[in-house]
């Protein structure tokens, strides 16, 4: 057994217990895949992540991103904490970016005022889903087919399908058929006017070990990628999720050039050690 630097952060909110947690390890490289798995099944979050020296001159760390049941190439609220929790424990980034080596390669961070944000990846799948699987996701969902607005694969890694509603209520009313949604991984959206946010987002992962993500950044991603893309949403918006789950999460968007950036603050909650 060996200690090691941990943090338990809470991403997507500058208020502790209102946004994503994440379990973060520093330091990790003397820990084997199944030490990692092990204790990403005990802290029981949706994900856990180790930070690890790199393997290239490009980038400034390393990360590995599990969840309880697997290793995922890349997500979003990982990535914003991980480096979040780098930052603080004194790393200093080699350029005017932050550049994280993941599953899916390097990965953009960057720097605005207390928020952290990273560049979108690129979908490795899009395009209308067929019929039926729409079919499933209007059962599984308990709504009517006029209830959607529009439905699109938004892969980035995770497998996510994105369902746009027609208004915020609906999104929030959802009381989702689990069984029927079994290995579909869904983003719900609606747009929201009158609050702090332009759109509401909820997160249903049927079959991981957790039903709904509180706050979600590799869906707000690929959602960003869609709504800009096909003129649903302007180039610079902010995201509501957590809402049904009593959290209060916020995903700043913004499109600059080429480049989707997705945002959000992190406060550290817990700060120590732990012995694996």
């Amino acid at each position: 057994m060996a200690s090691f630097a941990f943090k338990q952060l809470d991403v997507f909110s500058s208020e502790p217990l209102k946004g994503n947690p994440l379990a973060v390890v520093l330091g990790a490289d003397g820990l084997s895949d199944d030490q990692m798995a092990a204790f990403a099944r005990w802290t029981n979050l949706s994900e856990t992540t180790f930070l690890l020296k790199p393997t290239t001159d490009e980038a400034d760390y390393r990360v590995r991103i599990f969840t309880t049941q697997r290793e995922l190439p890349f997500a979003g609220h990982p990535t914003i904490g991980t480096c979040h929790a780098w930052l603080e424990a004194g790393g200093q980034p080699r350029g005017d970016v932050i550049v994280q080596e993941c599953g899916v390669g390097l990965v953009k961070l960057r720097r605005d005022g207390t928020r952290l944000a990273f560049a979108a990846p690129p979908l490795i799948r899009s395009g209308e889903p067929d019929a039926g699987i729409v079919e499933r996701i209007v059962a599984g969902l308990r709504i009517a087919r006029e209830d959607v607005v529009g439905t699109q694969w938004v892969d980035n890694g995770p497998g996510w399908i994105a369902v746009m509603l027609k208004d915020r209520d609906t999104v929030l009313s959802l009381k989702p058929d689990y069984n029927e949604l079994g290995g579909l991984k869904l983003g719900v959206v609606a747009p929201w006017t009158g609050g702090d946010a332009q759109f509401e987002v909820r997160a249903f992962i049927a079959g991981e070990g957790m039903a709904e993500d509180p706050v979600t950044g590799s869906l707000n991603a690929s959602l960003a990628q869609w709504l800009i893309g096909s003129g649903r949403a302007p180039a610079q918006y902010v995201a509501s999720q957590g809402t049904a789950l009593g959290r209060k999460g916020r995903v700043f968007i913004e499109q600059v050039g080429d480049d989707i950036w997705v945002g959000g603050a992190s406060v550290t909650c817990i700060d120590g050690r732990v012995t694996i």
